[in-house]
């Protein structure tokens, strides 16, 4: 920490760039807005220093423009999977239940909500801490959070019946996780990051399962990266479902997409 005391932006802004923090001005904006004293604001500028990520220093990540709920452990939601919310509601705009799969957070599941208004919305994860978190977040929806494997946390009543299914499955392949940014590899849960040998067997999981429980119509998303995107669309096709993908540019986001026909 710095030798003088942190009451400016200006000051809070040098003891970020100090700490190696690219973006230190807008940091330093939201963490001034958060901190309600004096010595909180310390301690949340020592935390940030330390390497915690932001999004944990404030407790809450911005998710399409809502306040998602973050807590220590849980998986940060990113700006890259915004595009994934887009197209589930380019490819089911009408839909009426929802299920966020793999749901960290459960921001996707928020913000679809939040978009398509009354839902029946569901959250699934196999993390008790992010079980807990979800289930924050997704209560103003009227959404209810289930602990589990996949599918096996679901009730059974949601077979064949869900509109949407976003499922944004860990794809980091089990040798690259070590080269993730700290801020991932250290303050996030291995199971959220590892999708195994090729990053891919959750998501083969998910494509095998996924048209039993959809609804006719029905669409299955899952983010992924550029070049798992065609190994992926395998797995879908394979899976019997009708299968395309989208790019976004500007995120660098690679979403697969499968409807049950």
């Amino acid at each position: 920490m710095p030798p003088f005391p942190l009451t400016s932006h200006d000051s809070v802004v040098t003891a970020l760039r100090a700490a190696g923090c690219v973006f230190a001005e807008d940091e330093a904006r939201l963490i001034l807005a958060t901190a309600r004293t004096p010595d909180e604001l310390s301690a949340l500028v020592e935390r940030r220093a330390a390497g915690l990520p932001l999004e944990l220093v404030l407790g809450w990540a911005e998710f399409r423009g809502l306040r998602i709920a973050v807590e220590p452990g849980v998986f940060v939601p990113r700006r890259r999977t915004e595009f994934l919310v887009e197209q589930a509601l380019a490819h089911a705009p009408e839909a009426s239940v929802v299920v966020d799969l793999c749901c960290g957070s459960g921001a996707v599941g928020t913000a679809l909500a939040a978009a398509l208004g009354t839902v029946e919305l569901h959250a699934a994860d196999i993390d008790p801490a992010a079980v807990r978190c979800a289930r924050r977040n997704i209560a103003g929806a009227g959404g209810r959070a289930h602990e589990g494997d996949l599918f096996d946390a679901l009730p059974g009543d949601l077979r064949g019946r869900i509109d949407i299914l976003a499922a944004n499955v860990p794809y980091v392949p089990s040798g690259e996780v070590g080269l993730l940014p700290a801020e991932a590899r250290d303050h996030e849960p291995l199971v959220a990051l590892d999708g195994g040998f090729d990053g891919l067997d959750v998501l083969r999981r998910v494509a095998e399962q996924a048209p039993e429980w959809l609804a006719p119509g029905g669409c299955v998303l899952v983010e992924t990266s550029e070049r798992q995107a065609e190994t992926a669309v395998d797995a879908f096709s394979g899976a019997g479902l009708r299968t395309t993908t989208a790019l976004s540019e500007e995120l660098y986001a690679h979403v697969v997409i499968g409807v049950r026909p």
